[in-house]
């Protein structure tokens, strides 16, 4: 058997379904946006139903909803006809998920749903079905054949479901203006959440990890400063305490090359960089980030409002907070 060849087979296969959904996607699927749309609006919550493989396909499609700001919960079809159906209230909507929409564990909860107030929506693959009848829309995801090569295990039917369910949390997200910004008040512990609610004072060195010296200060003893402070850069403040430039150990490096060891003795103004960029301690990270990547630096300035400086950003600090 050659098992490259039957892989390419199943993902052809589920390709070709996948096309077909594309090519069946009715007008449906807009009812079905705006129903959940409302929903979620009016403060009400989504529940998903599913059994056996529609349910795990239930619980992913009930995390993403939830993960892009549309209060989902995952219903239990046996717990709920014992009880919790005291989750379900008028209002809110339920997605549910049956390919064969006969499922007996569906069709004994569907009339109590209704007499909820709850407004279904079916996702199914047989249009026909009981559960699609009592549905108040339905998202037709119907196959010509699994990709299983008995025609017999869930596959094709599956991705389909997934895919269709993908499609109206990504819809839905877009209908309600769902940002960024959003996402990462949902994700704080992600990379993305950090960058983007995180501000330059949050993760900027300050106190004594923050040197800072005058530009008549000798090369030796703003090294000495560094090495002590283990610090990469130090930050060169005019005599109204200012900003007025950056010297980092690259400068010296670099200037040690050319002058000697002559160079301990001359003062840090003569080799800063004047005028460096900074940033405000308020900028988000997500700013912190542009500006470093942009302008290929390791080092910059943190200033308050009135360019005084009060941190530094090492490019390091960002993998320590973890935001790279």
């Amino acid at each position: 058997m050659d098992f490259l060849e039957q892989a390419r087979r199943v993902i052809f296969l589920e390709i070709e379904e996948l096309r077909r959904l594309h090519d069946q996607l009715d007008d449906s699927f807009a009812t079905a946006v705006s129903i959940l749309r409302e929903t979620t609006e009016s403060g009400a919550k989504i529940l998903v139903v599913g059994v056996g493989k529609s349910g795990h396909i239930g619980r992913k499609l009930a995390a993403t909803l939830c993960s892009t700001g549309a209060p989902a919960i995952v219903l239990d079809s046996q717990d709920a006809i014992h009880g919790d159906l005291g989750l379900v209230n008028a209002g809110d909507s339920v997605l549910a998920l049956s390919y064969s929409g006969e499922t007996e564990e569906m069709l004994t909860l569907l009339p109590y749903l209704k007499r909820r107030g709850a407004r279904l929506i079916a996702i199914t693959g047989k249009p026909t079905s009981t559960l699609a009848r009592a549905s108040d829309c339905v998202l037709n995801v119907q196959v010509q054949r699994e990709a299983c090569p008995l025609n017999l295990a869930p596959t094709s039917s599956t991705t389909n479901a997934l895919v269709m369910g993908d499609a109206l949390a990504m819809v839905l997200l877009e209908a309600r203006g769902f940002t960024r910004e959003h996402f990462a008040e949902l994700h704080p512990g992600g990379s993305l959440g950090r960058a983007l609610l995180l501000r330059a004072c949050d993760i900027m060195r300050k106190g004594e990890d923050l040197v800072i010296v005058t530009p008549d200060l000798s090369i030796r003893e703003t090294i000495s400063r560094m090495t002590h402070a283990r610090a990469g850069a130090v930050v060169i403040v005019d005599a109204n305490g200012l900003l007025a430039g950056i010297f980092t150990q690259g400068d010296f490096a670099r200037t040690f090359g050319t002058d000697g060891a002559e160079i301990g003795k001359k003062p840090v103004g003569e080799y800063m960089t004047a005028h460096p960029k900074f940033i405000h301690q308020q900028k988000l990270v997500g700013e912190v980030l542009r500006l470093l990547e942009g302008l290929r630096i390791d080092d910059l300035p943190v200033v308050d409002d009135d360019l005084r400086p009060v941190g530094i950003i090492d490019v390091q600090d960002l993998t320590h907070h973890q935001v790279v």
